[in-house]
């Protein structure tokens, strides 16, 4: 039994020790591991009554979307840099008809509060669906 235990110990241990040795150089030696703690995401300070009664009583619908009575989900994607501004606005999803380019114009004219991250405001995406119906 000593002798098992001897050879297990001598020869296979070292022999699994060996084989999860890594001789591959590593691919990418200058990235460093770090951890991103979100603290606050961008959103709009004054709140979603405000933002939302913002754009009801702010589009101005041509007149072929109130023809056809436009409707639907308007999603768009932003940044919203560190100094509240938001700029990159592009529109993911759209209703047409002119529609799409006002909700962006209007969009671009707020301010949001930036993001956070580990104590620090940075720009940070945000994507973002608004509905919009034609009267």
């Amino acid at each position: 039994m000593k002798t098992i235990f001897t050879f297990l110990v001598t020869i296979i241990i070292p022999v699994l020790a060996i084989g999860q040795y890594n001789d591959q150089p590593d691919k990418y030696p200058n990235v460093m591991n770090y951890k991103v703690v979100t603290e606050q995401e961008p959103f709009f300070p004054a709140g979603k009554d405000v933002f939302s009664n913002y754009f009801l009583n702010n589009i101005t619908y041509s007149e072929e979307a109130k023809e056809k009575n436009v409707q639907g989900n308007v999603m768009l994607n932003f940044d919203v840099m560190p100094d509240s501004t938001i700029t990159g606005v592009s529109v993911l999803k759209g209703v047409g008809y002119g529609v799409d380019e006002q909700v962006v114009k209007l969009l671009s004219k707020l301010k949001y509060a930036p993001g956070i991250q580990n104590g620090v405001m940075v720009k940070m995406s945000v994507i973002l669906t608004i509905y919009v119906i034609s009267h």
